[in-house]
């Protein structure tokens, strides 16, 4: 993860608008028959799976459909925050191809609401007590990358860095508006490194992986689903009004939950950048070949063939937030965080209109990016906060009003 507030410049890369190549998107409505896709249900019936099976195999890795054991196991709760939230703790225990795996599951849910409430879900990148500084919540029992300033070694959580990433949170703003705030450790689902198959859910199934099967972002999303799976089934959460949410590569995987899961009735990609909502084809800031590089794990094995060869994709990002439609979708980029290309984003959001207006969905407009800190569009939304990589308050603010307005 990058510094707070930090402009990432890796030098070797583009960041000058005048030095994008020229680039034709692949037609989001046009299949590999070449058939123009003209109304909703032929979208939905023809277009959508056949988009979700090009992402799948030649990007994200197919998803295992078989099914394992799962079972609840130590469900804690208690009041917290003062009384305003009831804290939850679980753990989602799996079982399948003689191997066992567990994510621990935080939630806070408004205290005193009468009835369901709506849910933002999403994945957090140090462990569930870094979300905020309630000492009770429990800290993670898989690995955990070293480090030695905030007392983590031995790839062990400790009391440090609890409450370490309470401002990307917002955990009593998000709670206090109706909402229950609900995360779990990514390192729970697939540790982030490089041999992090061994140790991830993906032994879950069994045969050796293929060029084409999930990688880690595809085991992240499948993570996202399975908490999915307990909400649906909760009678605290409202099943209807589940978003999901993720910030950089876990901005990644919510975009492809959200573009797999339909029981997601929000999704938000807050700084994805290259592999989640940013175009490929414009070569700005981070490049396929560079992602696949530096995190071979994330990403399937036949992504790679794409490594300096963007114009031979058969899509863009435009049509994995096409996928979204016509729920509704926010993408959020930042002024100082060129590396996720924050021009590339507004028009991959920008691209995915067509789709959404099958559906009479009113996306973000204008071809051209609007000012900072200015928000814009409807049922498809963008901001670019003026700062750096990172998820702040006045994220939240613009995600909340925006969930406000559609749940």
């Amino acid at each position: 993860m990058t510094a707070r507030g930090a402009e990432v410049r890796q030098p070797g890369y583009n960041y000058d608008q005048a030095k994008v190549p020229a680039y034709t998107l692949p037609d989001v409505l046009t299949g590999l028959d070449g058939v123009k896709i003209n109304d909703a249900k032929t979208w939905q019936t023809r277009r959508r799976p056949e988009l979700l099976g090009l992402f799948a195999n030649q990007m994200y890795g197919r998803t295992p459909t078989g099914k394992v054991a799962v079972r609840v196991e130590q469900v804690r709760e208690e009041l917290a925050l003062d009384g305003l939230a009831r804290r939850k703790q679980l753990r989602l225990v799996f079982e399948g191809n003689g191997v066992t795996r567990h994510v621990d599951v935080l939630m806070y849910l408004p205290a005193k609401a009468r009835g369901p409430v709506p849910a933002f879900v999403g994945l957090n990148f140090n462990g569930n007590h870094t979300v905020h500084s309630d000492p009770g919540i429990a800290l993670p029992t898989t690995w955990v990358r070293d480090d030695p300033k905030k007392g983590v070694v031995g790839n062990r959580a400790t009391d440090r860095t609890r409450g370490d990433q309470a401002t990307r949170w917002q955990v009593e703003k998000v709670v206090g508006r109706g909402y229950a705030v609900v995360t779990a450790y990514y390192g729970d689902i697939f540790p982030d490194r490089a041999d992090g198959r061994r140790d991830s859910v993906t032994a879950l199934f069994p045969g050796e992986p293929g060029a084409s099967d999930w990688n880690a972002v595809g085991a992240w999303a499948w993570g996202l689903s399975r908490i999915a799976d307990y909400l649906v089934g909760a009678g605290d959460i409202d099943a209807r009004r589940i978003a999901v949410h993720g910030h950089s590569r876990l901005g990644k995987a919510a975009l492809w939950a959200g573009a797999q899961d339909e029981r997601f009735a929000l999704v938000i990609s807050n700084d994805s950048g290259e592999g989640g909502a940013a175009l490929a084809r414009r070569g700005f800031g981070e490049t396929t070949k560079r992602i696949n590089t530096v995190f071979p794990h994330w990403f399937s094995g036949a992504f790679k063939a794409y490594n300096d060869r963007e114009a031979a994709l058969p899509f863009d990002q435009h049509a994995l937030l096409a996928l979204v439609a016509p729920r509704p979708l926010y993408v959020a980029s930042a002024t100082e965080d060129q590396w996720a290309d924050p021009r590339g984003e507004y028009l991959s959001a920008h691209h995915a209109g067509p789709v959404y207006a099958l559906f009479g969905k009113i996306g973000v407009g204008s071809a051209e990016p609007p000012a900072p800190d200015r928000p814009v569009g409807d049922v498809v939304a963008y901001h670019l906060r003026t700062g750096g990589h990172d998820i702040t308050d006045y994220d939240w603010a613009r995600y909340l009003d925006f969930a406000d307005r559609h749940f």
